[in-house]
């Protein structure tokens, strides 16, 4: 193995810390914000069951980001360089704004744009990139359908409870909701660093004739996405948490159920979704349940925005910086 390499692995656990230090909003905003949990206790459970999603989920997403978007043929070191690079300095600009945009759709616009330069369109493998893409509308739109239908469900159920009883199990419930999600996450975001890995060490020759996931990979992704989790990202905590819609712990545990679930099937499909859609959606669902003006709509139209530019955003900073690194 080359420093080059080697290197390039560090930037890609970078990578996976940026986006566990970008999302650990998703997971914790709700259970910060309805004050079930303090901060640093939120993170350090979030981050547990980041860790150990890879038991649970298998690594079907790994696969389609190792060779479902760009022809496995043209990636190489300087490739990876350009991705990883468009996606770290996307996810670094958002969250100085406070926007929750995925990194997930990041590190595809970062390979997308690093391929267009290299090989040109046909290096892209249009199947992939149109099921990941259809997600940016397809994932928010079910994580607010199911965050909506739990919400109904629950509160009918409760609907004789006392307030005061309902928040007592709610803020217990938000635990198990909040794990849930945290599965969901580690799951499906900590296989993208997995599947960028893996392609380096194929296209460089070290694992031989067949694309598959080596272990010691499986768990530094899944130690360091746990680890950007525990830093948090405070600024997206107060979008999603406190911007978007005032939530109770029933709503809470609502939205977050809602887009587990949605993660759940989303990675054992192969989808590399975002898990940032998805939960904003859910939010956005339980929180107009109660009445459509509890929904701040500016705000949630400004970080749809956000999810819109994306991928050509991160694919213009990585054409860049293809064209920098080629050159070299």
């Amino acid at each position: 193995m080359t420093l080059y390499i080697a290197f390039l692995i560090f930037l890609a656990l970078f990578f996976d810390f940026l986006n566990g230090f970008h999302d650990s909003a998703n997971s914790i905003a709700t259970i910060v914000s309805t004050r079930v949990l303090t901060p640093r206790q939120a993170v350090i459970w979030a981050a547990f069951f980041n860790f150990i999603a890879f038991l649970f989920l298998g690594l079907h997403v790994a696969n389609t980001i190792g060779k479902g978007i760009v022809d496995v043929g043209i990636i190489g070191p300087d490739f990876i360089l350009a991705a990883l690079v468009g996606a770290c300095i996307w996810d670094i600009i958002t969250w100085y704004f406070g926007l929750p945009t995925s990194s997930s759709h990041a590190l595809i616009g970062g390979m997308v744009g690093a391929g267009l330069v290299k090989a040109g369109p046909e290096a892209l493998v249009p199947a992939g990139i149109i099921k990941t893409v259809s997600f940016i509308f397809i994932s928010p739109t079910v994580g607010l359908i199911l965050g909506l239908a739990i919400g109904i469900m629950v509160y009918w159920a409760f609907r004789k409870s006392t307030p005061r009883n309902v928040d007592h199990i709610f803020r217990k419930g938000q635990l198990f909701s909040a794990a849930l999600y945290s599965l969901g996450h580690g799951g499906n975001d900590a296989q993208k660093t997995m599947g960028i890995i893996a392609g380096l060490l194929f296209s460089a020759g070290l694992l031989g004739d067949t694309f598959y996931v080596p272990f010691w990979v499986v768990i530094s992704c899944q130690a360091t996405i746990a680890l950007g989790t525990m830093f948090g990202g405070w600024r997206i905590v107060k979008t999603m948490g406190q911007k978007i819609a005032k939530l109770k712990p029933v709503d809470g545990f609502c939205a977050e159920t809602g887009a587990a679930l949605s993660l759940f099937g989303s990675t054992m499909l192969g989808i590399p979704v975002s898990t940032t859609h998805t939960i904003t959606g859910s939010i956005m669902g339980v929180g107009s349940l109660r009445r459509m003006s509890a929904v701040r709509w500016g705000i949630a139209g400004r970080i749809v925005w956000a999810w819109i530019l994306t991928i050509p955003g991160s694919a213009a900073i990585s054409a860049l910086t293809y064209l920098i690194a080629s050159r070299i």
